[in-house]
């Protein structure tokens, strides 16, 4: 992003114009204000607070384990952090699947409690309808489709998304009736290269990859996973940093200036004030 743009919040059309430039749409997950304000402050021009933090926040294996009320606490501090930012709110388990008025409820909460540009769910074609709804509702749906992480305890191993022509077409017919219904955007995740383009050749809305080739409009990736501080990732993200084995040398650091009893020893910020140099002490009886 130049300087222009900063001065400007990303929204909706903003990332619809790039894609008629033909300008890709650099995206990354994000959990809190801190972090958000400086991804904000390098450029990032949308984040994704993902629910991942079932993971790389609350340390669980799977991204099922996320709360709907912890989504949008983080969601919110992140547009606090970021408020120029297409911030789009992960939609957890269970927040969404079980009935369609609770649904739009939920997704109204991202919206307003947890100040989100747009929510994100994961979908099958079952899902139209209440697509349609948060659409009719004027809330701007993600529709996460290819690999779906929330059907991890059901499905097992994650599964590519694209690898036959049957696949690709079944996807591309999924993308188009998400935008017949009014989805905003499409997120694709973990798909061959042939699939995406396909999608991306069929649909006219944002299609954001999340290991689904370079076609995509643009792409999202963990941010844990990129700078280096997962013990695993997937084999789209090759990190570019090793900022985990930084903050393990920090640490160290910091136990050995602690420990030797250096910290604080000649520069400790507060004196006293001009008088006596010495506590009075309690008299000995």
């Amino acid at each position: 992003m130049n300087d222009s743009d900063q001065a400007k919040p990303v929204t909706l059309h903003t990332l619809r114009q790039w894609v008629r430039q033909g300008r890709k749409i650099p995206i990354l997950t994000a959990y809190d204000a801190t972090t958000a304000r400086w991804l904000a402050r390098g450029g990032l021009p949308a984040i994704l607070v993902g629910d991942s933090a079932a993971q790389t926040i609350l340390g669980f294996n799977q991204t099922t384990h996320a709360p709907l009320q912890f989504m949008l606490t983080l969601t919110a501090a992140v547009k606090r952090g970021a408020p120029d930012c297409f911030v789009i709110g992960d939609m957890p388990f269970m927040s969404y699947q079980a009935d369609d008025v609770e649904a739009i409820h939920n997704a109204g909460l991202f919206i307003t409690e947890g100040q989100a540009d747009a929510v994100k769910l994961e979908v099958d074609a079952s899902y139209a309808d209440l697509v349609g709804k948060l659409n009719r509702a004027a809330i701007s749906v993600v529709a996460h489709i290819g690999w779906r992480p929330q059907r991890a305890t059901r499905v097992g191993v994650p599964v590519v998304a694209g690898r036959t022509v049957a696949n690709i077409e079944a996807l591309v017919d999924l993308a188009k009736l998400m935008e017949q219904c009014g989805a905003a955007m499409l997120l694709i995740e973990q798909s061959t290269a042939e699939a995406a383009q396909s999608v991306v050749d069929n649909v006219s809305i944002p299609v954001i990859g999340c290991g689904a080739g370079p076609a995509c409009h643009g792409h999202v990736v963990v941010l844990h996973d990129l700078i280096g501080q997962s013990d695993w990732h997937p084999t789209f993200v090759k990190p570019i940093a090793d900022s985990g084995r930084q903050l393990a040398d920090l640490a160290q650091k910091w136990i050995e200036l602690v420990t030797s009893g250096r910290y604080l020893q000649d520069d400790h910020p507060y004196k006293m004030n001009p008088g006596p140099t010495a506590a009075p002490t309690r008299p000995k009886h």
